[in-house]
């Protein structure tokens, strides 16, 4: 009889409800430990803000346990935490579930040793990427200061920190002095894709979003650093050489943050005459964009930065081909799989577009269920083996 006890692992679900990257990301994370065998499947405590309690229900999983929790203003937890030695965050949830481990705890307003003093129990941090330090500009004077002064008290007390990819590894390493004493994990994200969703009725779809049998797309939110600009130039590159390209853009478009880039790919579309040539399809039904994803003739992915892409990760369960900007973090994760092009050349991404042949059907990167084995064993790995 098997008596090894399961890991308990709580897992805090404390994001803004806008910021879907790190609402997939913990649904994806907890779900793909369905993969793992039933004897290495930890036992999770999710610790979730209200305002995220319509996603728990896309969280399948037989050792789960739901606990809503309001984790109160930021800034209040962070100075009474300072001025009580404990981390107010967290502290409670550990000692009243009895925890091996909590994740992601990015709130360490004091160092995790001395909040938390239950033998191997492991505290783990997780930062998705550095683009305040290359992009700056793409942020206000209030949130850099606030991100840095978070990030430099995580770096300060937390003892694992855990980056989605070597790249962002060395721009840690770059930016700040790391103490000798912290853990760097680096976790490559893999994507859960609901194969019922997926294998849609694409006619139906195409018919619906009007768009043609052939198309390419991009599914990236409307933000300065995804750069979808480069894209319409190449289309307009393209209209010009009658060469008939069609390209489908998923997301908000209309932004008060973001209205001086809206307006300039407003403005591409407009002097170039592209109606005919894109579709601008808004926020869709998920399952929606998993079967258009699954049926186009590759993803196009022009960022100026990513930490680790979810639409790449997405593409790479579907096994759709990629033509991906030539980021360090992109070739990273695509390999030799991936097509790239430099980010501003738009000329070469005309050209890539063009020409490419499609590879629908083909069997382009490592298995799906083990690429999610594989990210599931790694993630508990960071909490020691099983009990």
């Amino acid at each position: 009889m098997n008596t090894k006890k399961r890991l308990k692992i709580g897992v805090i679900f404390n994001f803004s409800k806008s910021w879907m990257g790190g609402v997939i990301y913990v649904i994806n994370l907890v779900n793909a430990l369905n993969f793992l065998d039933d004897e290495d499947k930890p036992e999770i405590i999710l610790f979730y803000n209200p305002t995220l309690a319509e996603f728990t229900k896309e969280i399948q999983y037989p050792y789960l346990k739901l606990v809503q929790r309001n984790f109160g203003n930021l800034y209040k937890q962070y100075l009474f935490s300072m001025l009580k030695g404990k981390n107010l965050f967290a502290e409670s949830l550990v000692n009243e579930f009895d925890l091996d481990g909590l994740y992601p705890l990015n709130d360490q307003p004091v160092p995790a040793s001395k909040a938390f003093r239950k033998p191997g129990f492991v505290a783990a941090a997780w930062f998705p990427d550095l683009q305040h330090k290359f992009y700056p500009q793409f942020f206000t004077k209030s949130q850099l200061i606030l991100r840095e002064a978070r990030l430099r008290l995580l770096l300060k007390n937390t003892d694992h920190l855990v980056l989605s990819s070597y790249d962002v590894a060395s721009h840690f390493r770059k930016f700040y002095k790391l103490r000798d004493s912290m853990k760097v994990h680096v976790l490559h994200f893999a994507s859960i894709i609901d194969e019922k969703a997926s294998n849609g009725n694409i006619d139906q779809l195409r018919e619906k979003y009007k768009l043609p049998a052939s198309y390419y797309l991009v599914s990236n939110q409307f933000h300065n650093h995804k750069n979808h600009t480069v894209v319409l130039k190449a289309l307009a590159l393209l209209k010009a050489q009658n060469e008939k390209v069609h390209v489908a853009f998923t997301g908000k478009m209309e932004s008060a943050i973001n209205q001086a880039y809206i307006s300039e790919l407003k403005a591409l579309i407009s002097d170039n005459a592209l109606d005919d040539r894109i579709s601008l399809l808004g926020v869709i039904p998920r399952q929606d964009q998993l079967c258009l994803m699954k049926h186009a003739k590759a993803i196009v992915q022009p960022s100026l930065f990513e930490g680790w892409s979810t639409v790449i990760e997405d593409a790479i369960s579907l096994q759709v081909p990629v033509i991906a900007s030539d980021l360090d973090v992109n070739i990273e994760q695509l390999g030799e799989k991936g097509i790239f092009f430099k980010p501003h050349d738009e000329k070469k991404l005309a050209e890539l577009l063009a020409s490419f042949p499609g590879r629908q059907g083909q069997a382009l990167y490592q298995k799906y269920e083990d690429r999610l084995k594989t990210f599931a064993m790694n993630f508990v790995s960071i909490f020691g083996k099983q009990r």
